[in-house]
C-alpha cells in the first residue's frame, strides 16, 4: 500500500514539504491516547535482541539521524518496530539550516540530496524533551556543531552538546562528516579530529556511568584516510563507528546530468552510496577486528542490501532513505535476513 498509494501521494509534494505532512500527521497518531499501543499491537514488530557496546537492542535496525532530527516522534519510532532511534544532529543554539530548497529526490536512483545543514532547535529545547522520553528504548544522540561557530572553536560546541545529551540519552555519535555544513569536513583531518575525540573521551571519563561514544564516517575518504581515521578511533578507545555519512560523490547516477546538477550540492544518501558504505564497514571490521562494534548506514532500500550490510559485518542497521522510498515495510524486511 505504501509503494503504490502513500508514497506517489506523497511524492507529489516537495520532499521537504512531503517530510513535513507526514511528521504531522505522526504527531497526531503520536498525542492520540492508547494510539501507539494499538500501532504497535497490530504491527507487531519483531524483536530479535543484539548486545552491544554493553547495551541491549530490541532489535537490529534503527532510525538515522536526521529523520527525527528534534527528538519528536521516539514513541511511534518504537511502536512502528524500529529498535533504537538516533537523534539529532544537535547543535549548542537552535537554528534554521540552509535556505530552500535543500532537499531533493532522485527517484530513478532511489536517492536523496540533502544540504539540510543542520536545522534543528537546539540542545536545550532537545535536552528537555528527552527528560520523558521512554526508558526500555534506545536513543542515541548525534552530536554537531553550530554553523556560525568556526573550526578553531568546534570543540567547544561539541564538548557543550556531549555535556548536555550525556544523561538522556544511551549512546553519543560525533558527527564531523556531513557535507552540509561549510568546512565541516575538514575536522576529519587528523589533527582536528584528534582534538575533539580527545575532549571528548576525557570529559566522558568524569561521568559516573561510561555510555558508548561512536564516530560517524564518511563514504568519501579514501581508503588512506579511513586507516588514518581507524587508527585514532583505535588510539582514543572509540567504542564503534556507524558507516557511512551522505556523500559528495555523483558517479553512476541514472538520473540525469541535468536533474542532478539542478539539485546542487549537497549529501547523496541511498542506493548510489550502498557498495562504499558496505566497503568501508568490510575494512573497518579487517582493521579493527571482528568484534568492533559498526552500525551500517547507507543504501539500505531492501533485504538484499541489509544482508549485504550484515555480511560485510555490520552489527546493527540504520534507515532513512530507504525508509522514505520503501515505507514500514522495510523494517521487517531487514530483520528477516
Amino acid at each position: 500500500m505504501y509503494k503504490s498509494i502513500i508514497r506517489p501521494l506523497l511524492f507529489q509534494f516537495t520532499p521537504e514539504t512531503a517530510h513535513k505532512l507526514t511528521f504531522q500527521a505522526l504527531k497526531i497518531l503520536q498525542s492520540t491516547p492508547y494510539a501507539t499501543n494499538l500501532l504497535e499491537s497490530v504491527i507487531k514488530p519483531l524483536h530479535e535482541p543484539v548486545k552491544l557496546m554493553g547495551l541491549t537492542f530490541p532489535n537490529r535496525v534503527g532510525v538515522a539521524a536526521g529523520l527525527d532530527k528534534n527528538a519528536e516522534l521516539i514513541p511511534i519510532w518504537k511502536a512502528l518496530g524500529f529498535g533504537f532511534a538516533e537523534i539529532g544532529t544537535v547543535t549548542p543554539k537552535g537554528q534554521p539550516g540552509n535556505p530552500r530548497p535543500r532537499l531533493f529526490r532522485l527517484p530513478k536512483d532511489q536517492a536523496l540530496i540533502n544540504r539540510m545543514g543542520f536545522n534543528n532547535q537546539g540542545l536545550s529545547v532537545i535536552h528537555n524533551r528527552l527528560r520523558d522520553r521512554p526508558q526500555e528504548y534506545i536513543i542515541g544522540g548525534n552530536l554537531g556543531k553550530n554553523t556560525a561557530t568556526p573550526n578553531e572553536n568546534a570543540m567547544e560546541d561539541y564538548l557543550t552538546v556531549f555535556k548536555g545529551l550525556y544523561n538522556v540519552v544511551d549512546y553519543l555519535v560525533i558527527n564531523v562528516s556531513c557535507p552540509n555544513i561549510s568546512d565541516l569536513d575538514k575536522l576529519q583531518d587528523h589533527k582536528e579530529l584528534d582534538i575533539i575525540l580527545s575532549a571528548i573521551m576525557q570529559e566522558r571519563s568524569k561521568m559516573e556511568i561510561t555510555k558508548p561514544v561512536l564516530l560517524k564516517v564518511s563514504p568519501d575518504l579514501n581508503d588512506h584516510q579511513l586507516m588514518d581515521t581507524l587508527q585514532l578511533v583505535n588510539d582514543k578507545g572509540i567504542d564503534g563507528i556507524i558507516a557511512t555519512n551522505t556523500s559528495i560523490a555523483r558517479s553512476g547516477l541514472i538520473s540525469s546530468a541535468s536533474q542532478v546538477k539542478q539539485c546542487g550540492n549537497g549529501g547523496l544518501s541511498g542506493l548510489p552510496i550502498a557498495n562504499r558504505s558496505t566497503q568501508i564497514i568490510s575494512m573497518i571490521k579487517k582493521e579493527l577486528g571482528s568484534s568492533f562494534p559498526v552500525i551500517g548506514s547507507g543504501g539500505i532500500i531492501n533485504g538484499e542490501q541489509a544482508r549485504i550490510k550484515l555480511d560485510a559485518g555490520a552489527d546493527l542497521l540504520q534507515l532513512y532513505t530507504g525508509f522514505i522510498y520503501s515505507g514500514i515495510g522495510l523494517i521487517k524486511q531487514c530483520l528477516q535476513q
